[in-house]
């Protein structure tokens, strides 16, 4: 009787600090308030897609129509993006108890597999025109790509801010801030077709927005498809947290730690500490929680284990 009530006792107390855990961590996420400059950033950016492609498509340019594709690629993303957002503020359910936040992962990983089928046709057709190249007005293509320099550097100047807060925020931004490079060098493109008639600048142009596309695209990928398989995030410090979890001098022992991230802001950790005394159980775990908060991980459960339990395995720090 007396394991049976102390069993009731600890489950009771058990659900209680579940239900605060989940209490203390329901917020709202930090890019709630981004949603107004990515309604902004969408609208400028159809405007000048569509501007784009018809100077583009009228003059022949592929180096237009291939910088319109892929401003057409951000407009999606971001359009993804804000859907992901709208997503991960839905509250939990039975089947779905983080709720729908893994939805901003999908989603940028999503957006670097639409940018790499960008590059992969601006490639064909760059190598298509090689062959044939047309003539095209430099004027024209220079005046244009004046306009998407001002467009999406206005975009990334409004992103830049909040780029380090979301896997999805920073993608943006690194599409805004190349595609406003990739104007430059159309711009240049203009110039040179205008002045001396090589037209052939216009493809070599293509390959090298593709060269920025790609290069801009590969940390995107790898983050995204690291997030997706659970992996740990970029921007957390094991070596940090480690020392966190094994610095305090009541902890004996650490085992069985997973980090890996519920959304692209925010970060899980599990682990079971090896106490010295399980008197300070409540304390160790208040302060190696606001430790970890600092750290980057917005939700830590920490399972406690007396001091003459060893483990010995493969988790162990």
């Amino acid at each position: 009787m007396r394991r049976q009530a102390e069993h009731f006792v600890r489950t009771r107390q058990n659900r209680y600090k579940i239900m605060e855990h989940h209490h203390h961590h329901e917020h709202t996420p930090p890019t709630e308030s981004l949603n107004g400059v990515f309604i902004v950033s969408i609208v400028l950016n159809l405007l000048f897609v569509l501007a784009e492609a018809g100077v583009g498509w009228y003059e022949n340019s592929l180096g237009l129509l291939s910088d319109a594709g892929h401003n057409l690629g951000d407009v999606f993303s971001l359009l993804l993006a804000l859907l992901a957002f709208r997503l991960s503020k839905m509250h939990g359910t039975k089947r779905y108890t983080y709720g729908y936040k893994k939805s901003t992962v999908l989603v940028s990983l999503l957006n670097a597999i639409i940018l790499l089928v960008a590059v992969g046709a601006i490639v064909i057709e760059s190598i298509r025109k090689f062959g044939d190249p047309v003539p095209v007005n430099g004027a024209a293509v220079s005046w244009t790509a004046g306009a998407g320099i001002l467009v999406n550097g206005f975009t990334a100047w409004l992103l830049m801010r909040s780029r380090k807060n979301d896997l999805n925020v920073h993608g943006a931004f690194l599409h805004m801030a190349a595609d406003t490079l990739v104007s430059v060098g159309v711009v240049v493109s203009g110039a040179v077709m205008a002045a001396t008639g090589w037209f052939v600048i216009d493809p070599i142009v293509s390959l090298l927005i593709a060269a920025v596309i790609l290069v801009s695209t590969w940390r995107l990928l790898a983050e995204s498809l690291r997030l997706s398989l659970d992996g740990i995030p970029g921007n957390i410090d094991t070596g940090r947290i480690a020392a966190i979890l094994e610095g305090d001098p009541r902890v004996r022992e650490v085992h069985h730690v997973h980090i890996w991230a519920i959304s692209t802001t925010d970060v899980a950790l599990t682990a079971h500490l090896v106490l010295n005394r399980l008197e300070d159980m409540e304390s160790v775990k208040r302060e190696i929680r606001e430790q970890l908060g600092r750290a980057g991980i917005a939700h830590a459960t920490l399972e406690v284990e007396s001091a003459g339990a060893h483990c010995g395995c493969a988790d162990c720090i």
